[in-house]
């Protein structure tokens, strides 16, 4: 097992490698160019101070030398200085933020898996009847809406039309003079509308696949030898058919990282969340290369090791991987 694990950690630093290159190239090749916030639509800004700010962010210099000077900062975990006005190192930025995304995108995992994995067995248990038919409209509704369009219109029905939640942030303006309990409840409901948002595409996709799965288990000889021997459909179903049924739901574990991380954007920048995918955004809006860059390394390290994470939980259940 730990030959597996420490082959799967080594294949890890040139995938992370090869990320960081494609992504570096794509950035640098867009139109654009962070000078442009400065000079852009400042008539008083003069082709001599733009070229100072070219060569001050190094961007006079070939490009792979420029990917070449920002790895061997990456090497000491130095994420470089932010091109916006303020100038502040990267990785302060990104500590501020990255607790809130993971902390969103872990609430929004743990309520997929809850709901899911009842939601899947009970439409496996009942198939074609109608609460499969039922839960099979629910899974295409959930594939088909867009995030951005489902928060938008939880925030007119939730936030402006009943008054129920707040619409954006993740604190009220008076939450200073709340007591402790007011400032838990302040921040849960902020966090009611971005958590089902993020979490109503993934609750969709993992009930539909515990359902494939637990059809195909119980139809096994090893389900049927056991309702053959009397036992209750209760013990069947939760205690030898399900158990089975969970093993290739532990690869979704590590998969579901990805569309996570890549959902913060969206939803953060809606609601207005000081979060990782809004600096992402607003870094791409203004070419803010180094910050763009931390955010993208920071969402590649987290999604290898979700599938990492992913790969041990499954070698651990079945061997067969560990000897592959």
């Amino acid at each position: 097992m730990l030959a597996y694990f420490l082959r799967r950690l080594f294949f890890m630093i040139p995938l992370l490698l090869g990320i960081t290159l494609i992504s570096f190239a794509v950035i640098h090749l867009t139109p654009g160019s962070p000078t442009d916030i400065y000079t852009q639509f400042n008539p008083k800004v003069s082709p001599e101070f733009r070229q100072r700010l070219i060569k001050l962010y190094s961007l006079d210099k070939p490009l792979y030398i420029q990917y070449w000077m920002w790895l061997k900062k990456l090497a000491h975990l130095d994420f470089g200085r932010s091109f916006a006005p303020d100038a502040r190192p990267v990785w302060d930025k990104i500590k501020e933020r990255l607790p809130i995304t993971v902390g969103i995108n872990v609430l929004a995992m743990f309520f997929i898996f809850i709901i899911a994995i009842p939601l899947g067995v009970m439409a496996a248990v009942r198939h074609n009847r109608f609460f499969d038919k039922i839960t099979t409209i629910f899974v295409f509704i959930g594939y088909a809406t867009p995030g951005f369009w489902l928060a938008l219109l939880l925030m007119m029905l939730f936030g402006i039309k009943l008054g129920w939640l707040p619409l954006s942030g993740l604190k009220s303006l008076n939450y200073e003079s709340m007591s402790i309990l007011e400032k838990s409840g302040d921040i849960a409901k902020h966090l009611i509308l971005p958590v089902f948002v993020s979490a109503f595409g993934g609750l969709a996709g993992l009930s539909r696949f515990v359902r494939s799965s637990m059809l195909e288990v119980i139809r096994q000889d090893y389900v049927l030898t056991a309702r053959a021997k009397g036992l209750p459909e209760r013990v069947v179903i939760y205690k030898h058919a399900l158990k089975n049924a969970l093993l290739p739901v532990v690869t979704i574990l590590g998969l579901s990282v990805p569309g996570l991380i890549g959902g913060s954007v969206i939803f953060e920048s809606i609601f207005a969340i000081p979060g990782m995918g809004q600096l992402f955004y607003l870094s791409v809006m203004s070419r803010d290369y180094p910050t763009i860059m931390g955010c993208l390394v920071i969402g590649a390290v987290l999604t290898l090791l979700g599938n990492l994470l992913a790969d041990i939980s499954y070698a651990l259940v079945d061997p067969r991987i560990r000897v592959g």
